[in-house]
């Protein structure tokens, strides 16, 4: 009897993780107007079974600003399977020509992110998607900085949308996922695949906690607008600040493109303090409602200083040619009153 029943427990237990793990890809295709979606244990497990895809010789085209720890995946670990990557300045005038003038014959992958991390530079994606498509290339789009609430890579042309389901999706910033959504049945088939052999794959209480995330996107998803469009005009006109970076901000070069592709401008600022490194010392020692943290997209307000945490792995020579510099502060505005995260910022500038 003892045996009929722990036979039991584990089939009870293994339908228990098939339909909460089948459950949250279905929502994270459905939510990205995806027909595949794939869950994973973390952000990076997602991006690595995706460059899985890759062998020997091939070579990727990326963007120039990107997490930190893609980049280290690319330069440490896929560097190390014989596939190299060149990336790609998306300041310059013709962005889709240095694209193309950067795919080479081996090519088989761009990807990118837009919004970037952490300069939030926007990438048109639509018109990548042209390029991939005429050079039959794979193009992958990571859309964690803003959500499938207010962007649809897939919709726009993209291949694949790789997410860190620990940011926003989840958005209580206690779990560690990652997604993988598709609608090329081909390219699922072999993630699927990937997915199943590497083994990186969620728990179904992480699962659980990604739909209970997901339920309640729409609404945290407009809060964290609101704030951060509030803060972005506050911090651009303060004389401490040197630089802000806010695609919502009509003076941010790709304020148009932003609009075009994007229903919203999304929670996350960067800003440069006047001072340097020692101005950031004194803004993160005052700083009261902002934890400092290297995550992003929960419902409290996050401070990162990316040069030591979340791109602590580029070289600092690499980390200032692509404009991450010393001065540099991350914001993730959460959803707390807006004056009271104002207020916040305004006593640690001052």
């Amino acid at each position: 009897m003892f045996v009929e029943s722990r036979k039991k427990l584990r089939e009870l237990h293994k339908i228990y993780v098939i339909l909460t793990c089948n459950t949250v890809e279905q929502a994270l295709a459905s939510i990205e107007s995806g027909k595949f979606g794939l869950a994973f244990a973390s952000g990076l497990a997602a991006t690595t079974t995706v460059l899985s895809l890759l062998k020997n010789g091939d070579h990727i085209v990326a963007v120039d600003d990107l997490y930190g720890g893609t980049y280290r995946l690319l330069e440490k670990v896929v560097r190390n399977w014989g596939v190299t990557t060149t990336y790609v300045d998306i300041n310059v005038e013709d962005v889709n020509s240095s694209f193309q003038n950067a795919i080479q014959p081996n090519t088989k992958l761009i990807w990118i992110e837009t919004p970037t991390n952490p300069l939030l530079k926007i990438v048109d994606i639509a018109s990548l998607a042209t390029i991939a498509r005429q050079n039959q290339l794979i193009l992958v789009v990571d859309n964690t900085f803003v959500s499938p609430y207010f962007q649809r890579p897939l919709e726009l042309g993209a291949d694949i949308v790789v997410h860190s389901t620990t940011k926003y999706l989840g958005g209580h910033s206690d779990i560690i996922g990652g997604a993988v959504i598709t609608s090329n049945e081909e390219i699922y088939s072999q993630l699927k695949f990937y997915q199943n052999a590497i083994g990186a794959v969620p728990s179904p209480f992480d699962s659980y906690l990604v739909l209970r995330g997901i339920k309640t996107l729409a609404v945290r998803m407009r809060e964290h607008e609101t704030n951060a469009l509030h803060l972005a005009n506050f911090l651009q006109n303060h004389p401490k600040v040197e630089r802000i970076y806010y695609p919502g901000l009509p003076n941010h070069p790709q304020h148009q493109l932003a609009k075009t592709q994007m229903s919203g401008f999304g929670g996350m600022i960067s800003l440069e303090l006047k001072g340097g490194f020692a101005a950031v010392e004194k803004f993160v020692s005052r700083i009261k409602l902002f934890l400092l943290a290297e995550s992003l997209g929960g419902v409290e307000s996050l401070l990162c200083y990316p040069v030591k945490m979340t791109h602590g792995a580029i070289p600092e020579a690499e980390r200032l040619k692509r404009g991450i510099k010393d001065n540099l502060v991350r914001l993730s505005v959460g959803i707390e009153h807006k004056l009271d995260l104002q207020t916040d910022l305004e006593n640690a500038l001052n």
